[in-house]
Parts: C-alpha cells; sequence; structure tokens
C-alpha cells in the first residue's frame, strides 16, 4: 500500500516592472537576480495581462534562458471578481505538482491588484506561498514624499464624480489631521489632471500634497508641497500638469 503524498507546487509572487516601455533596460536595476533567475523556470502562470506578462517574460529571456518557449507556457488571466473563472480551477496546476507564478500589470502582485484571490485559494488549499521583492509604487512613494511613514493609509480608487470624490477628499484630509496618518491613493492615467484639480480646490491651503510620477523609470518625478504652492505650480506648468493625463501617478496627502 503506498502512503505517500502527492507534493504539491510553490506559488512564486513574481514582481514587475513599473513601465511598461523598454522592460529590458529597466528588469536588471529594479528586479533582483532571484526574480528573474525564479521567473525563467516557471511554465504555469496566473497573470493579470496576458500580454504584459509575456512582455516581461522575453525581457527575462534576454538574461536567463526560459524553461520554455513563451507560447508554450500555460497562462491564465486573473482580474478579479469581474474574471469569470473560480481562484480554485486556476491553481490546479499547484495541487499537480507544479509550480507557477502569480504576476501583476505592474509591481507587486496582491498589492493594489486583483491577485490576492489567488494568494487566498493557494493558502486555502495549503500552498506554500513565496513572495519576491520588487518595486512597490505605493512604497517608492512614500518613501519619497517626505510625509508620515509611521502611519499611512492605502485607500485605491477615489469616487470619480462629484459630490462623492469631494466629499471623500474631504473625509480623507479630516482623518489625516485628526490621526497624523499619510492618506495614498491611485487613479487611473487618464484621470490625474481631474484629480490634480479636484484636491488642489477643496484641500486646506495648509495640507500637504505629494504626486509621485513615473517611479523607477528616467522619467520619474516626484513633487510634494503645500496645496497653496501646488495652486501656484500649477499655474506655472500648464505643460507639465497636461503631461500628466498619461503617466503613472500615485497621490499622498497629510493635513
Amino acid at each position: 500500500m503506498n502512503n505517500s503524498v502527492k507534493k504539491t507546487g510553490t506559488l512564486f509572487l513574481i514582481p514587475n516592472t513599473l513601465g511598461e516601455e523598454n522592460r529590458e533596460a529597466q528588469i536588471t536595476s529594479v528586479l533582483p537576480n532571484e526574480v528573474i533567475v525564479q521567473s525563467a523556470k516557471l511554465k504555469y502562470w496566473v497573470v493579470e495581462n496576458a500580454k504584459t506578462a509575456r512582455s516581461l517574460l522575453k525581457a527575462i529571456g534576454t538574461i536567463n534562458p526560459l524553461v520554455c518557449p513563451i507560447q508554450e507556457m500555460h497562462m491564465s488571466e486573473w482580474r478579479g471578481s469581474k474574471t469569470n473563472t473560480d481562484p480554485k480551477e486556476l491553481i490546479k496546476p499547484l495541487l499537480e505538482g507544479h509550480d507557477m507564478g502569480l504576476m501583476s500589470e505592474a509591481g507587486l502582485p496582491a498589492v493594489a491588484d486583483p491577485g490576492a484571490e489567488i494568494v487566498a485559494a493557494a493558502h486555502q488549499a495549503n500552498i506554500q506561498v513565496v513572495p519576491l521583492t520588487g518595486p512597490s509604487s505605493l512604497m517608492l512613494a512614500l518613501m519619497a514624499s517626505g510625509m508620515n511613514g509611521q502611519r499611512f493609509l492605502f485607500n485605491g480608487y477615489l469616487p470619480i464624480k462629484n459630490p462623492e470624490r469631494t466629499t471623500t477628499i474631504n473625509s480623507l484630509e479630516a482623518e489625516s489631521r485628526k490621526f497624523k496618518q499619510t492618506q495614498l491613493w491611485i487613479e487611473t492615467p487618464y484621470r490625474n489632471g481631474g484629480m490634480l484639480e479636484s484636491v488642489t480646490s477643496c484641500l486646506s491651503d495648509g495640507t500637504q500634497l505629494c504626486v509621485a510620477i513615473d517611479l523607477s523609470l528616467p522619467t520619474q518625478q516626484v513633487l510634494s508641497m503645500s496645496i497653496s504652492k501646488w495652486r501656484n505650480w500649477i499655474k506655472a506648468n500648464a505643460t507639465t500638469v497636461a503631461s500628466l493625463d498619461k503617466r503613472p501617478a500615485v497621490f499622498l496627502m497629510l493635513a
């Protein structure tokens, strides 16, 4: 009688670059060699965006040979609850003994990313989960903001329309003032300009606002100043403000 227990695979959480262009030039400066080597070994993947995942793996393949051609890899997409698939179905290769990678479209999987459900499913199945080091736009922005790094709160996306947006921003400012807490949030790039207009119109003059743009890229820019200074800066930098609608950004506020 064979009492051996079938070995399960390991779920590796694979960081991605924060920028889409020229990943070959980016990866050696933002991803440790351990990530590059481990990524090259994996044939089974759950990814937020297959096109983005293939792009990173192609770049990795220029440094470390991949275990197989990208076309032969098993790659499933997961974009959260809107994906009409049970996470348990996506992790079946793990139960069959295959190692898998979980990759976000940018940065760290399961952080400001729908991959958390895949990680939870792995834990429920007693699968080993191994997070690997990589860039986090949220942490990079917090580091560079000059704001409170001891107490902070990430709020995801704020409401798109008013009055809900203004009400939320004012509420975050009040909470920040009460608890001396840095508030962080993100926005879809094409709405960055609208977000900047909203916060500078409704926040108090002395409240600090930081906008961290293109983090880890050659075009990186971190602007951190009071709302009163922001209003003057916006008037003097119309071209830069217009360019925000094409660049990934993190917003931070401390009242």
